[in-house]
């Protein structure tokens, strides 16, 4: 007896063997200061430590997370810092404020 799978797309999670792999959306402060978030899996959200100074693209492993079976799979989580919009006056101040007080160039390494 042959049996074929097929998993249909999901909104949020991709497959890969009996991993599942996650882009999870962090605000700055949350990448710059580190915080404990909310984490989607398949079996319901586990709150996960984000390390201070955590970057766009940086992996986490939540081990046993992912498709059942002996082993488990693991959930993947790729971190996707995401920038507020300046939509208000206040919003624009706040990022200007950032501006003038932390002196950052995120091309420095480039020369530039």
């Amino acid at each position: 007896l042959y049996l074929e799978v097929e998993i249909r797309p999901h909104r949020h999670f991709t497959a890969d063997g009996k991993d599942i792999q996650l882009r999870l959306p962090i605000s700055p402060w949350e990448a710059a200061l580190g915080a404990t978030i909310p984490v989607p899996t398949l079996g319901g959200a586990v709150n996960r430590k984000i390390p201070a100074g955590s970057q766009t693209g940086k992996r986490m492993r939540l081990k046993g997370r992912g498709l059942p079976g002996d082993p488990p799979g693991d959930e993947l989580v790729m971190l996707e810092i995401v920038v507020p919009p300046a939509k208000t006056e206040e919003a624009r101040r706040v990022f200007e404020h950032m501006a003038d007080k932390l002196h950052f160039n995120p091309r420095a390494e480039l020369g530039v």
